[in-house]
Formats: structure tokens, sequence, C-alpha cells
């Protein structure tokens, strides 16, 4: 046996097989390149993928601040949490789907100062501490902006179980006011001040035990409003079959005789309908932060593992085929189902003609459809476009309105004279 078998098969009988499958990962290189910012943190690292970097190193002594705070509060010292916290450095570890190239100490360090980091955050956020002078994260918002963006990047994330432990560590009793479970905290803060977010039904909230991080959390609760309306109408979709294929630009369904409104009763902005001719749409406000938002989002699906429907991935395709240029999204403007606070309608028609590149979906569970069959079968018709090209080209102005009433006055009267002079 040569020596180079001989090494491979001590690699192979000390691996171990993996018993837990991995939920945090780095972005792969083609979604990257697409818009390398939109997947790092701009101030804060959280977890062990961006610790490396310098230029992130001004909040670690904030970290620190925050946890003395919590032990003072507390009147403790700092072993029982780091005692709490060597117990999870493995299910940590295998969280992961890159090795963590971290000592033990330095891991466990790293996952309690980050857990009592966001703990603590949440609870000042909740409590309305952003006047707090002694803090000097909430005296600046751009700083407080930057936090929250960071803390809700794919790559950004730190275990739920750890928060989860920290929580329940040192959960306050006497303030009776505060939630008593860390989901309701992080929820009631951040959908406060993430803008999609705001104003969601929580009809439905995940056991502890299956929220992967902060991301996964926030991901779960802004689709569950949709996934109740998609179960309520599942017959009717399911009925569709697998079968469908891609609608036209707005540009072009405008031209075929649809028409768009903006939606005002949906609780979900991912409910998109279409009947008589008409397609309804929830707004959308078009951000700065739309892009990085939308993009951590499709990431966290398209690693996840399981079958559930991709909702916010299947929405920006649907807004993609509807936007190929700016004037697609003039249209939009117009009938308000977009609100572009960029001010530039190239530059929104660019971030969704983008953000779906090498992004995967299942053509099985596209939860449009339906939406995308009815609209093709009603474009489809060419009674349809041609009542579409009668109004815009007869009927688009009061004036050219005007002027076809004239020409048929004009065309009847001389009709009745012609048959009077016979």
């Amino acid at each position: 046996m040569s020596q180079l078998s001989t090494r491979i098969d001590k690699k192979l009988a000390s691996l171990s097989s993996p018993s837990f499958d991995p939920y945090i990962f780095k972005v792969n290189d083609q979604l990257r390149k697409e818009n390398k910012t939109a997947y790092e943190p701009e101030i804060l690292a959280i977890g062990p993928h961006h610790s490396h970097n310098v230029n992130l190193q001004m909040m670690e002594k904030h970290k620190l601040w925050y946890l003395q705070g919590l032990l003072k509060r507390r009147n403790e010292w700092s072993n029982r949490y780091v005692v709490a916290m060597q117990k999870l450095k493995e299910i940590t570890r295998s969280c992961y789907a890159e090795s963590i190239n971290l000592e033990e100490d330095k891991l466990v360090e790293m996952m309690l100062l980050d857990g009592c980091f966001i703990i603590e955050m949440l609870r000042k956020c909740k409590s309305g501490k952003f006047g707090d002078t002694q803090d000097g994260i909430f005296k600046i918002s751009q700083i407080w902006n930057a936090i929250l963006r960071d803390l809700l990047l794919f790559e950004n994330q730190l275990p739920f179980a750890i928060l989860f432990n920290l929580f329940n560590m040192a959960k306050d009793s006497n303030q009776q006011s505060a939630p008593n479970n860390i989901v309701d905290l992080a929820l009631d803060t951040l959908t406060e001040r993430v803008t999609y977010l705001k104003n969601l039904p929580r009809s439905t909230i995940p056991p502890d035990n299956t929220v992967d991080h902060l991301l996964g959390l926030l991901h779960y609760t802004w689709c569950s409003s949709f996934a109740e309306i998609v179960s309520s109408r599942r017959n009717i979709d399911e009925s569709q079959g697998s079968k469908w294929s891609f609608i036209k630009c707005a540009t072009e369904l405008k031209e075929a005789g649809i028409k768009f409104e903006k939606a005002t009763e949906s609780s979900s902005l991912f409910d998109i309908r279409f009947e008589n001719g008409i397609m309804r749409i929830p707004p959308l406000r078009i951000y700065d932060d739309t892009e990085w938002f939308f993009r951590n989002m499709i990431a966290y699906k398209q690693y996840k593992q399981g079958i559930e429907p991709t909702y916010v991935t299947d929405y920006v395709i649907f807004m993609d085929r509807l936007i190929n240029s700016p004037k697609d999204v003039e249209i939009l403007c117009d009938c308000r189902v977009i609100d572009n606070w960029l001010g530039d309608d190239t530059t929104v028609s660019n971030i969704f003609n983008k953000m779906t590149n090498h992004v995967n979906t299942s053509s099985a569970r596209f939860c449009y459809r339906k939406v995308f069959n009815d609209v093709n079968e009603y474009c489809g018709h060419l009674w349809h476009t041609w009542m579409a090209n009668l109004k815009h080209n007869y009927f688009n102005s009061p004036w050219s309105i005007i002027s076809v009433i004239g020409a048929f006055v004009l065309f009847v009267l001389t009709m009745i004279q012609t048959i009077y002079s016979i």
C-alpha cells in the first residue's frame, strides 16, 4: 500500500459523519459578484465569518460594555455564562457550513459577547432608551441604522440557540412589561424598525427551537401571512398544475389591455392577484436599503434545506418579469404600485433585473403560476389587444375622444345627406 493511500485512509477513518445540517453559510461567488456590499457588514461583525475584519473592530469594545452592563445589573460574574456557552460550542460549530478557525476559548468568547450584545441592544430598543447619553450607539442614527442592517445579513448570523439560552439566563423577573421570551423581544423590536416588516400580523409564532437565527425569524414572520393566504386557495392554485410560462413586461401587458392597480386590502406584500384584466399589486416603496434586504432574504432561502415555497424569491422573480426597463417602472409608479424614493427609474429597473441572477426557484412550487397562466390567457385573446389599441390611439385624451365623436357625427350626417340625395 502506498504512503498516499495510507494517508487518505487515515483521513477517512478520522472523518465523522455529519450529524447536523448547517444553516449559516458564506454567500457563493456568483451571488457576491452581483453586489458584494449587499452581503458584508458595515460596522458590526456577528459570528465568525467577519470577525477578522479590522474595519469592524470598533464595535468589539461596545460588546464588552454591554456584557459589563448586563453583569452589573444582575450583580453577577461571567463564569456562569462562559460555562453555558462552552456546552454549546460544538453545536455552534456545526451550525456553520464552513470551518471555524477559532480556538475553543476564542469561540466561546465570541458566542458570549455577540449574544449578549444582541440581547442587550434589543432590550434597550424595546425600553425606549434611544436617548441614553451614555451609549454612543444611540446618539447617531446612522450608527444604529448600520447596526440594524448588519444584524440582518445572511453571513452575519449567530445560532438562535445561543440567544435563547443567554436570554433565559439573564431574564429580569421584575420587568413585567418586557417580553418574556427572545422571539417576542426580537420581533417587537425589529419589526418596528424594518420598513418591510412594519405592522405585520403575527398570527403564528415559530417555536424557539425551530428558529435558525434573527434573519430566519424575520423571514418566517414576513412570509407567514402570505402562507396563510396561499393555503386558503391551495386547491385553486393546484388545479393549474406545474406548467406555466413567464409573463411579458408591464409596458407590453398594458398594450395588451391589462390595467395595474395598487392593492390596499391585502396584509402581505406578496399577495398579487389578477382578475378581469386588472392586476392588483400591494405597494412597494423603494429605499436605499431595498436591494440588500431582499438579497439577504433570498440568499437565506437559497441555502435553506426544505420544501417550503420561496415566497420572497418568487416575488422578486415576478417583479423582475414586470420590469425590463425604466418605462416599466414609470408605469408602475403612475399607478402607485411602486413608490420610488430613489428618484431614478433606471436604478430601480437595474435593481430588479440583477437581483435574480444566479438565483434558483422551484417551477412546481412557484407561487404565482396561476397569475402567470391567467395573464397569458388574457393576453392570448386578440379582442383585448384590439380594444387596448383603440383606447390608446383614439381615446387616450379628452380631445381625442371629442375628435372621434365629431368624426362619427360628421360621418352620420354625410350618410343622411347621401340617402336624401338618392
